[in-house]
């Protein structure tokens, strides 16, 4: 596989590519470094996602999901086993970093055990407190799982051990 990175392009997905994305995501899934997702649930988000494509070759995906006015979550960055360190997931980061600011979030949120990978790109480890109490009681209201995650709710303590919390300011 090339490591040019011009040679990625990075493109909104679309329903066609759901169960390549799924298949990209399972090998971190069976390393516990993502948690699986349902097809259904990959079909249902799939607006929120990133792909990378290398000479027509799915090679990554990634999600941007809005959280509050504000503030959105990077979430299921992965690259294809031969893709790793060539640049995708950068150029993931950096289109999810886009449509964010598009949409008018200042912050970026990750839950991640690739601290390096994110830190390189300015992202800073930071405690609960994220958001101010009122927001933190609205988002309470949600059904999202990931935010669960973000809130550190105690009944998904299991699915986050050993990630960190990180923050980017835009």
């Amino acid at each position: 596989m090339t490591t040019d990175a011009s040679a990625i392009t990075v493109r909104p997905a679309r329903t066609s590519d759901v169960r390549g994305m799924q298949r990209l995501i399972e090998p971190y899934v069976q390393r516990r470094i993502l948690l699986g997702k349902e097809l259904v649930t990959l079909f249902e988000a799939v607006q929120e996602f990133v792909v990378a494509e290398r000479d027509g070759e799915l090679v990554g995906c990634g999600a941007l999901h809005v959280l509050w006015e504000d503030l959105g979550e990077v979430r299921t960055i992965a690259a294809a086993e031969g893709a790793v360190g060539k640049g995708v997931g950068h150029a993931m980061l950096d289109a999810l970093e886009h449509r964010a600011r598009h949409l008018g979030l200042t912050r970026l949120f990750c839950l991640t055990f690739e601290t390096d990978f994110f830190g390189r790109h300015g992202y800073e480890e930071v405690d609960e407190h994220v958001v101010p109490p009122e927001v933190f009681a609205e988002l309470l209201r949600s059904a999202d799982g990931g935010v669960a995650e973000f809130l550190d709710l105690a009944h998904v303590k299991p699915n986050t051990l050993g990630n960190t919390r990180m923050l980017k300011r835009l």
